[in-house]
């Protein structure tokens, strides 16, 4: 009988006996976590506000959130957040079965719900995805997730990591961050993939509930479809388009919303330079409420660890922005990020941020004019 090494070397020391070594190799349980993956980061910041006016004034916090409660950073240094990762990915097997765990540590956890009636702010941990991953033999593949999983529009992410930028984008902050719920993905060919799913609400909250005890008539629908260019196509081999919908109650507003969101990343005839566009429309009908918010993105890969990134961004909306559908709030932000990876495993990056309001006070959370940032991030993934 076949014993591996690691199990071996610890029968060779005592730890285990010759029977438990064989007993661990048997295992269904220890046959299962063999094929499962650990990863995450550390993720850690300095902020910057130039002005002495960051106690708020007139009423109203004096910074831009940027989605993360970065008024809680103004001006110091910050853990952002811990993160851990579990996955056991599908494999090449028509019914194939995995799992993927996604949990957060620290105040940016704050961005999600841990359980129905807990306040988001109120959790330094949170859940961001938990679901069963499975497979069906339907033409190429028809993959189902089961649980909590992000949602299916946007063109950044959670993870700082992920993102071209530090800071996140208004964009990010008008689209929901997660469902719990089903999602079914099929990709038609290396081109066309789809998915489709239905969960309990529109907005974040793990086992969230629209409208009990009648829930069922209030559920949340989701749909998105992604282009890939072919090789066919040159240098532009890779560009993707992708467009996406949520529809649902957001129990946190009250009301049912739309969310449409169309976006593009393209390479160019220029050696590590791409570029990207994002559009979001935020429907609220039963109270007028609208959003619209354009962004621009262009990143620049210098030398094998410095990379540049900028972002350019234009938002409009009442209710959302201003908190009464009888004002319009209208913003400028600008974000031009260094990256520069000198260590192994560790991401970093400088950061400035400019944002410009339009309307003063007509702005969620925020009543100046311009805002400037400074930021320094730092993080370790593994």
């Amino acid at each position: 009988m076949k014993v591996n090494k690691w199990t071996a070397a610890l029968a060779s020391a005592g730890v285990l006996s010759g029977v438990t070594a064989v007993q661990a190799e048997e295992s269904p349980v220890m046959t299962a976590l063999s094929s499962t993956s650990i990863s995450g980061y550390v993720d850690v910041s300095a902020h910057w506000n130039p002005g002495d006016n960051n106690d708020g004034g007139e009423g109203f916090s004096s910074r831009p959130s940027y989605g993360k409660n970065e008024n809680n950073k103004t001006d110091g240094f910050n853990l952002n957040v811990v993160n851990l990762q579990l996955t056991k990915p599908l494999d090449e097997s028509q019914w194939a079965a995995g799992y993927h765990v996604d949990l957060l540590f620290g105040p940016d956890a704050a961005a999600y719900n841990t359980s129905v009636g807990t306040a988001a702010d109120d959790s330094d941990f949170g859940v961001k995805q938990a679901y069963v991953n499975l497979r069906a033999p339907v033409g190429n593949g028809l993959d189902f997730k089961l649980g909590v999983f992000d949602t299916v529009i946007g063109y950044e992410v959670f993870h700082n990591g992920g993102n071209p930028n530090y800071t996140r984008s208004y964009g990010w902050g008008v689209e929901p961050t997660q469902h719990t719920g089903v999602l079914a993905s099929y990709a038609f060919n290396d081109i066309l993939s789809a998915s489709a799913g239905i969960a309990n609400t529109h907005n974040a909250g793990i086992n969230n509930r629209a409208h009990p005890p009648q829930a069922e008539d209030n559920k949340t629908w989701m749909g998105s479809v992604a282009f890939t260019a072919p090789e066919s196509l040159g240098f532009m081999e890779g560009s993707t388009l992708y467009a996406g919908v949520v529809h649902g109650f957001n129990t946190s507003g009250g009301v049912t919303q739309d969310n449409y969101y169309v976006g593009a990343t393209f390479a160019t005839p220029v050696e590590g330079l791409g570029v990207g566009v994002a559009y979001d429309y935020v429907d609220m009908t039963a109270v007028d409420g609208y959003q619209n918010v354009f962004g621009l993105y262009a990143s620049f890969q210098v030398t094998e660890k410095m990379s540049i990134h900028g972002r350019g961004e234009y938002a409009e909306g009442n209710l959302i922005f201003s908190g009464n559908s009888s004002g319009t709030g209208k913003v400028w932000a600008a974000t031009g990020t260094l990256q520069y990876d000198l260590w192994d495993n560790v991401l970093t990056r400088l950061e400035v941020r400019w944002d410009q309001a339009k309307g003063g006070q007509a702005t969620t959370g925020w009543s100046r004019n311009n805002e400037l940032l400074v930021a320094f991030n730092a993080i370790y993934q593994f």
